[in-house]
Protein backbone atom coordinates (compact mmCIF):
# COMPACT_ATOMS: atom_id res chain seq x y z
CA UNK A 1 0.00 0.00 0.00
CA UNK A 2 2.69 2.50 0.98
CA UNK A 3 4.89 1.39 -1.91
CA UNK A 4 1.96 1.67 -4.32
CA UNK A 5 1.18 5.20 -3.13
CA UNK A 6 4.80 6.25 -3.67
CA UNK A 7 4.97 4.67 -7.15
CA UNK A 8 1.65 6.15 -8.26
CA UNK A 9 2.59 9.60 -6.99
CA UNK A 10 5.65 9.48 -9.23
CA UNK A 11 3.95 7.88 -12.25
CA UNK A 12 0.44 9.35 -12.38
CA UNK A 13 -0.23 11.20 -15.61
CA UNK A 14 -0.14 14.99 -15.18
CA UNK A 15 -1.77 17.19 -17.83
CA UNK A 16 0.60 19.98 -18.82
CA UNK A 17 -0.22 23.36 -20.27
CA UNK A 18 1.29 23.12 -23.73
CA UNK A 19 0.41 23.81 -27.34
CA UNK A 20 -2.98 24.94 -28.53
CA UNK A 21 -5.52 22.27 -29.50
CA UNK A 22 -6.52 22.41 -33.16
CA UNK A 23 -9.24 19.76 -32.93
CA UNK A 24 -12.92 20.47 -32.19
CA UNK A 25 -13.91 20.07 -28.54
CA UNK A 26 -17.44 20.04 -27.12
CA UNK A 27 -18.15 20.40 -23.40
CA UNK A 28 -21.32 18.67 -22.20
CA UNK A 29 -22.96 20.18 -19.13
CA UNK A 30 -26.17 18.65 -17.82
CA UNK A 31 -27.55 20.76 -14.97
CA UNK A 32 -30.44 20.29 -12.55
CA UNK A 33 -31.25 22.64 -9.67
CA UNK A 34 -27.85 24.33 -9.90
CA UNK A 35 -28.69 27.97 -9.12
CA UNK A 36 -25.87 28.13 -6.58
CA UNK A 37 -23.28 27.10 -9.19
CA UNK A 38 -24.31 28.61 -12.52
CA UNK A 39 -22.65 32.03 -12.24
CA UNK A 40 -19.22 30.72 -11.22
CA UNK A 41 -19.47 27.77 -13.61
CA UNK A 42 -20.14 29.93 -16.66
CA UNK A 43 -17.37 32.31 -15.63
CA UNK A 44 -14.81 29.49 -15.39
CA UNK A 45 -15.89 28.19 -18.82
CA UNK A 46 -15.65 31.62 -20.44
CA UNK A 47 -12.02 31.82 -19.25
CA UNK A 48 -10.97 28.66 -21.11
CA UNK A 49 -8.07 29.14 -23.52
CA UNK A 50 -5.91 27.13 -25.89
CA UNK A 51 -8.64 25.56 -28.06
CA UNK A 52 -9.65 27.25 -31.29
CA UNK A 53 -12.88 25.28 -31.76
CA UNK A 54 -14.46 25.02 -28.31
CA UNK A 55 -18.21 24.93 -27.66
CA UNK A 56 -20.25 24.54 -24.46
CA UNK A 57 -23.56 22.70 -24.50
CA UNK A 58 -25.87 22.97 -21.49
CA UNK A 59 -28.94 20.84 -20.94
CA UNK A 60 -31.39 21.91 -18.26
CA UNK A 61 -32.66 18.65 -16.80
CA UNK A 62 -36.09 19.82 -15.65
CA UNK A 63 -34.75 22.09 -12.91
CA UNK A 64 -37.20 23.08 -10.19
CA UNK A 65 -35.37 26.33 -9.38
CA UNK A 66 -34.23 29.25 -11.55
CA UNK A 67 -31.31 27.40 -13.14
CA UNK A 68 -32.55 27.81 -16.73
CA UNK A 69 -33.27 31.54 -16.43
CA UNK A 70 -30.00 32.25 -14.67
CA UNK A 71 -28.08 30.24 -17.25
CA UNK A 72 -29.59 32.10 -20.19
CA UNK A 73 -28.75 35.41 -18.54
CA UNK A 74 -25.11 34.47 -17.91
CA UNK A 75 -24.37 33.21 -21.43
CA UNK A 76 -26.27 35.91 -23.31
CA UNK A 77 -24.37 37.09 -26.38
CA UNK A 78 -21.69 34.39 -26.28
CA UNK A 79 -21.98 32.20 -29.38
CA UNK A 80 -19.83 29.46 -27.84
CA UNK A 81 -22.69 28.54 -25.50
CA UNK A 82 -26.04 26.90 -26.12
CA UNK A 83 -28.83 25.76 -23.81
CA UNK A 84 -31.49 23.14 -24.45
CA UNK A 85 -34.22 21.69 -22.28
CA UNK A 86 -34.16 17.98 -21.56
CA UNK A 87 -36.93 15.62 -22.61
CA UNK A 88 -38.77 13.21 -20.34
CA UNK A 89 -36.70 10.50 -18.71
CA UNK A 90 -37.24 7.19 -20.58
CA UNK A 91 -37.71 3.92 -18.74
CA UNK A 92 -34.40 2.26 -17.94
CA UNK A 93 -32.41 5.51 -17.80
CA UNK A 94 -31.08 7.60 -14.94
CA UNK A 95 -30.97 11.38 -15.13
CA UNK A 96 -27.33 12.16 -15.81
CA UNK A 97 -26.65 9.50 -18.48
CA UNK A 98 -29.86 10.49 -20.28
CA UNK A 99 -28.94 14.19 -20.18
CA UNK A 100 -25.46 13.44 -21.53
CA UNK A 101 -26.86 11.20 -24.27
CA UNK A 102 -29.30 13.90 -25.40
CA UNK A 103 -26.40 16.31 -25.77
CA UNK A 104 -24.05 13.80 -27.41
CA UNK A 105 -26.59 12.81 -30.05
CA UNK A 106 -26.81 16.40 -31.32
CA UNK A 107 -23.11 17.31 -31.28
CA UNK A 108 -20.30 16.81 -33.77
CA UNK A 109 -16.82 17.19 -32.25
CA UNK A 110 -13.64 15.14 -32.11
CA UNK A 111 -13.40 15.27 -28.32
CA UNK A 112 -16.19 15.38 -25.75
CA UNK A 113 -15.69 16.73 -22.24
CA UNK A 114 -18.21 16.29 -19.44
CA UNK A 115 -17.94 18.58 -16.44
CA UNK A 116 -20.08 18.76 -13.31
CA UNK A 117 -21.66 22.04 -12.26
CA UNK A 118 -19.66 22.24 -9.02
CA UNK A 119 -16.29 22.10 -10.81
CA UNK A 120 -14.10 25.17 -11.31
CA UNK A 121 -11.33 25.13 -13.91
CA UNK A 122 -8.05 26.92 -14.45
CA UNK A 123 -7.94 28.73 -17.83
CA UNK A 124 -5.95 25.99 -19.62
CA UNK A 125 -7.59 23.00 -17.91
CA UNK A 126 -9.53 21.63 -20.86
CA UNK A 127 -6.73 22.15 -23.39
CA UNK A 128 -4.20 20.49 -21.06
CA UNK A 129 -6.48 17.47 -20.55
CA UNK A 130 -7.14 17.07 -24.28
CA UNK A 131 -3.43 17.40 -25.05
CA UNK A 132 -2.64 14.66 -22.52
CA UNK A 133 -5.12 12.35 -24.22
CA UNK A 134 -3.65 13.09 -27.65
CA UNK A 135 0.01 12.88 -26.59
CA UNK A 136 -0.43 9.55 -24.79
CA UNK A 137 -2.63 8.14 -27.57
CA UNK A 138 -5.48 7.48 -25.15
CA UNK A 139 -9.19 7.25 -25.82
CA UNK A 140 -10.28 8.77 -22.53
CA UNK A 141 -8.73 10.53 -19.58
CA UNK A 142 -10.25 11.60 -16.28
CA UNK A 143 -8.33 14.38 -14.51
CA UNK A 144 -9.18 14.00 -10.81
CA UNK A 145 -9.95 17.48 -9.40
CA UNK A 146 -8.87 18.71 -5.98
CA UNK A 147 -11.79 18.05 -3.67
CA UNK A 148 -12.79 21.00 -1.52
CA UNK A 149 -13.78 19.64 1.90
CA UNK A 150 -14.69 22.12 4.61
CA UNK A 151 -17.01 20.42 7.09
CA UNK A 152 -15.72 17.64 9.31
CA UNK A 153 -17.80 14.98 7.53
CA UNK A 154 -16.45 16.04 4.14
CA UNK A 155 -12.87 15.98 5.40
CA UNK A 156 -13.25 12.45 6.74
CA UNK A 157 -14.57 11.02 3.46
CA UNK A 158 -13.44 13.02 0.42
CA UNK A 159 -9.65 12.56 0.85
CA UNK A 160 -10.18 8.88 1.69
CA UNK A 161 -11.64 8.21 -1.75
CA UNK A 162 -8.57 9.75 -3.41
CA UNK A 163 -6.26 7.67 -1.21
CA UNK A 164 -8.20 4.47 -1.85
CA UNK A 165 -7.26 4.24 -5.53
CA UNK A 166 -3.86 5.97 -5.24
CA UNK A 167 -2.68 3.35 -2.75
CA UNK A 168 -4.19 0.23 -4.33
CA UNK A 169 -4.42 0.54 -8.14
CA UNK A 170 -1.18 0.22 -10.16
CA UNK A 171 -2.04 3.12 -12.44
CA UNK A 172 0.57 2.74 -15.17
CA UNK A 173 -0.01 -1.03 -15.38
CA UNK A 174 -3.76 -0.44 -15.39
CA UNK A 175 -3.36 1.95 -18.31
CA UNK A 176 -1.33 -0.56 -20.33
CA UNK A 177 -3.37 -3.66 -19.46
CA UNK A 178 -6.79 -2.16 -20.14
CA UNK A 179 -8.42 -4.36 -17.52
CA UNK A 180 -11.89 -3.03 -16.55
CA UNK A 181 -11.32 -4.13 -12.94
CA UNK A 182 -8.60 -1.47 -12.67
CA UNK A 183 -10.81 1.35 -13.93
CA UNK A 184 -10.53 4.63 -12.02
CA UNK A 185 -12.48 7.68 -13.17
CA UNK A 186 -14.22 10.76 -11.88
CA UNK A 187 -17.22 12.11 -13.76
CA UNK A 188 -16.54 15.60 -12.45
CA UNK A 189 -14.06 16.00 -15.34
CA UNK A 190 -14.00 13.37 -18.10
CA UNK A 191 -12.54 13.64 -21.61
CA UNK A 192 -13.27 11.05 -24.31
CA UNK A 193 -12.77 10.66 -28.04
CA UNK A 194 -16.12 10.99 -29.77
CA UNK A 195 -15.31 8.01 -32.00
CA UNK A 196 -14.70 5.77 -28.98
CA UNK A 197 -17.88 6.86 -27.26
CA UNK A 198 -19.95 6.40 -30.41
CA UNK A 199 -18.58 2.90 -30.93
CA UNK A 200 -20.10 1.78 -27.60
CA UNK A 201 -23.44 3.39 -28.49
CA UNK A 202 -22.79 6.51 -26.46
CA UNK A 203 -24.13 6.87 -22.96
CA UNK A 204 -26.80 4.23 -23.61
CA UNK A 205 -24.10 1.76 -22.56
CA UNK A 206 -24.40 3.13 -19.01
CA UNK A 207 -28.05 4.23 -19.10
CA UNK A 208 -28.98 2.82 -15.69
CA UNK A 209 -25.64 3.20 -13.92
CA UNK A 210 -25.63 5.26 -10.72
CA UNK A 211 -21.84 5.28 -10.90
CA UNK A 212 -21.76 6.48 -14.48
CA UNK A 213 -18.12 7.66 -14.52
CA UNK A 214 -16.48 4.42 -13.43
CA UNK A 215 -18.92 2.32 -15.44
CA UNK A 216 -18.17 4.38 -18.57
CA UNK A 217 -14.44 3.81 -18.05
CA UNK A 218 -15.04 0.08 -17.52
CA UNK A 219 -17.16 -0.15 -20.66
CA UNK A 220 -14.59 1.65 -22.79
CA UNK A 221 -11.79 -0.58 -21.48
CA UNK A 222 -13.93 -3.68 -21.99
CA UNK A 223 -14.29 -2.69 -25.65
CA UNK A 224 -10.56 -2.35 -26.22
CA UNK A 225 -10.10 1.37 -25.69
CA UNK A 226 -7.34 2.89 -23.57
CA UNK A 227 -7.60 5.44 -20.82
CA UNK A 228 -6.59 6.46 -17.34
CA UNK A 229 -7.20 8.71 -14.39
CA UNK A 230 -4.86 11.70 -14.22
CA UNK A 231 -3.73 14.22 -11.63
CA UNK A 232 -6.16 17.09 -12.07
CA UNK A 233 -5.45 18.86 -8.78
CA UNK A 234 -3.78 21.80 -10.52
CA UNK A 235 -6.45 21.99 -13.23
CA UNK A 236 -9.72 21.87 -11.35
CA UNK A 237 -11.44 21.99 -7.99
CA UNK A 238 -14.77 20.54 -6.95
CA UNK A 239 -16.89 21.21 -3.88
CA UNK A 240 -19.39 18.37 -3.99
CA UNK A 241 -20.95 18.63 -0.54
CA UNK A 242 -21.26 21.10 2.30
CA UNK A 243 -22.53 18.88 5.13
CA UNK A 244 -22.57 15.31 6.42
CA UNK A 245 -26.19 14.96 5.28
CA UNK A 246 -25.15 15.73 1.70
CA UNK A 247 -22.17 13.37 1.95
CA UNK A 248 -24.48 10.61 3.15
CA UNK A 249 -27.02 11.16 0.38
CA UNK A 250 -24.37 11.59 -2.32
CA UNK A 251 -22.49 8.42 -1.54
CA UNK A 252 -25.61 6.61 -0.39
CA UNK A 253 -26.98 6.65 -3.93
CA UNK A 254 -23.91 5.13 -5.56
CA UNK A 255 -21.44 3.32 -3.29
CA UNK A 256 -23.32 0.05 -3.59
CA UNK A 257 -22.27 0.01 -7.27
CA UNK A 258 -18.69 1.18 -6.75
CA UNK A 259 -17.05 -2.21 -6.28
CA UNK A 260 -18.63 -4.23 -9.08
CA UNK A 261 -20.45 -6.84 -6.98
CA UNK A 262 -21.37 -7.90 -3.45
CA UNK A 263 -18.08 -9.75 -3.26
CA UNK A 264 -16.26 -6.60 -4.35
CA UNK A 265 -18.09 -4.71 -1.62
CA UNK A 266 -16.99 -7.33 0.92
CA UNK A 267 -13.39 -6.93 -0.24
CA UNK A 268 -13.61 -3.13 0.06
CA UNK A 269 -15.06 -3.29 3.57
CA UNK A 270 -12.43 -5.85 4.58
CA UNK A 271 -9.70 -3.60 3.19
CA UNK A 272 -10.98 -0.62 5.17
CA UNK A 273 -11.28 -2.71 8.33
CA UNK A 274 -7.79 -4.20 7.99
CA UNK A 275 -6.12 -0.88 7.18
CA UNK A 276 -8.15 1.41 9.41
CA UNK A 277 -9.73 -0.37 12.35
CA UNK A 278 -7.76 -3.56 13.00
CA UNK A 279 -4.40 -1.81 13.62
CA UNK A 280 -6.06 0.42 16.22
CA UNK A 281 -7.65 -2.57 17.94
CA UNK A 282 -4.28 -4.32 17.93
CA UNK A 283 -2.65 -1.27 19.53
CA UNK A 284 -5.24 -1.23 22.31
CA UNK A 285 -4.60 -4.94 22.82
CA UNK A 286 -0.90 -4.23 23.32
CA UNK A 287 0.20 -5.79 20.02
CA UNK A 288 3.13 -3.75 18.73
CA UNK A 289 2.49 -4.69 15.11
CA UNK A 290 -0.70 -2.64 15.25
CA UNK A 291 1.28 0.56 15.78
CA UNK A 292 3.65 -0.20 12.90
CA UNK A 293 0.76 -1.07 10.58
CA UNK A 294 -1.10 2.12 11.43
CA UNK A 295 2.04 4.19 10.88
CA UNK A 296 2.48 2.75 7.38
CA UNK A 297 -1.16 3.44 6.50
CA UNK A 298 -0.99 7.01 7.80
CA UNK A 299 2.22 7.67 5.84
CA UNK A 300 0.41 6.53 2.71
CA UNK A 301 -2.46 8.88 3.62
CA UNK A 302 0.02 11.74 4.03
CA UNK A 303 1.45 11.02 0.56
CA UNK A 304 -2.05 11.07 -0.90
CA UNK A 305 -2.88 14.26 1.01
CA UNK A 306 0.16 16.03 -0.45
CA UNK A 307 -1.04 15.10 -3.93
CA UNK A 308 -4.70 15.91 -3.38
CA UNK A 309 -4.38 19.01 -1.22
CA UNK A 310 -6.16 17.42 1.77
CA UNK A 311 -5.50 18.62 5.32
CA UNK A 312 -2.40 17.03 6.84
CA UNK A 313 -3.81 16.55 10.36
CA UNK A 314 -6.90 14.75 9.07
CA UNK A 315 -4.73 11.85 7.93
CA UNK A 316 -4.19 10.89 11.58
CA UNK A 317 -7.93 10.27 11.90
CA UNK A 318 -7.75 7.48 9.34
CA UNK A 319 -9.43 4.88 11.62
CA UNK A 320 -12.44 7.18 11.97
CA UNK A 321 -12.49 7.86 8.22
CA UNK A 322 -12.43 4.13 7.49
CA UNK A 323 -15.24 3.49 9.96
CA UNK A 324 -17.41 6.22 8.43
CA UNK A 325 -16.81 4.95 4.90
CA UNK A 326 -17.75 1.42 5.94
CA UNK A 327 -20.95 2.88 7.37
CA UNK A 328 -21.66 4.71 4.09
CA UNK A 329 -21.09 1.54 2.04
CA UNK A 330 -23.51 -0.45 4.21
CA UNK A 331 -26.01 2.41 4.20
CA UNK A 332 -25.81 2.56 0.40
CA UNK A 333 -26.80 -1.10 0.11
CA UNK A 334 -29.62 -0.72 2.64
CA UNK A 335 -30.98 2.47 0.99
CA UNK A 336 -30.44 1.26 -2.59
CA UNK A 337 -33.04 2.84 -4.86
CA UNK A 338 -34.49 4.98 -2.06
CA UNK A 339 -32.08 7.92 -1.77
CA UNK A 340 -33.35 11.39 -2.67
CA UNK A 341 -30.93 13.31 -4.91
CA UNK A 342 -31.72 16.62 -6.62
CA UNK A 343 -35.44 16.00 -6.24
CA UNK A 344 -35.37 12.45 -7.62
CA UNK A 345 -35.28 9.02 -6.04
CA UNK A 346 -32.12 7.19 -7.06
Amino acid sequence: MLVMAVINTRQIRIPRNGRDVDASVAVLLPVRNECANIVDLVATLKDQKGISDLKFYFLDDDSEDDTAELLKREIAGDSRFSVTSGSALPEGWLGKPWALEQLRSKIKAEYLVSIDADVRLTPLAISAAVNLLIDQELDFVSPYPRQIANSFGERMIQPLLHWSWLSTVPLRYAEKSGKPSFAVANGQFFVVRESALTSISGYSAISASVLDDVELARTLLRNGFKGTVADGVHLATCHMYSSWAQVKAGYGKSLWAAFGSKFGTFVAISFLFITGILPLLAMFAGIQFGLFALEFVIISRIIAARLSGAKFLDTFLHPLSATLLIYLILYSWIAKGKVQWKGRTV
